[in-house]
């Protein structure tokens, strides 16, 4: 199974701390952002990474993570978006990448707080489809800028992503 980091996007909503870097590259308690994707895909035994970013800043995610052994990464490739596609641009993208294999994709700014490794088994062992991972939370009032899933009968029927 090979994973795709998506770290693109303007990040306008952190102005100006993302007029001077990729928002994924911000630090969150003692490192950037993007590193806990890294981590939670190569714990969950994923070794094969692709992350896809653009802007400005995209250089910086090589001076971090570079080839990706520090990581625990076999092989890590980027793929550079040129224009603001969202997420289905920022797959196509990895396409090539994937080829014909399953893959675990996770927005660089989502932190796991459990191992992604039972989830990644289970998905696995499906004979086909996809396998999202929600979050229910207590109090939604945060989530404003964040997407949203409507569910009916167990099934997401439908995702608004940064609804107003």
């Amino acid at each position: 199974m090979k994973g795709v980091i998506l770290a693109g996007g303007s990040g306008s909503r952190l102005a100006p701390l993302t007029r001077i870097t990729n928002k994924h590259l911000l630090p969150l308690n003692d490192r950037p952002m993007v590193t806990f994707a890294v981590e939670a895909l190569v714990e969950a035994g994923i070794e094969e990474l692709m992350l896809v970013t653009g802007g400005t800043h995209a250089g910086e995610f090589f001076r971090l993570l570079g080839n990706g052994h520090e990581y625990g990464v076999d092989r890590l490739l980027y793929a550079y978006q040129e224009r603001e596609g969202g997420v289905p641009e920022a797959l196509g993208l990895a396409e090539r990448f994937v080829g014909g294999d399953r893959c675990c994709v996770l927005l660089a700014d989502n932190v796991f707080e459990r191992p992604l490794a039972p989830l990644v088994e289970r998905f696995a062992a499906q004979e086909r489809g996809a396998l999202i991972v929600l979050a229910r939370v207590e109090e939604d009032e945060h989530l404003r800028n964040l997407g949203v899933a409507e569910v009916e009968g167990g099934r997401i029927v439908r995702v608004v992503e940064k609804p107003a």
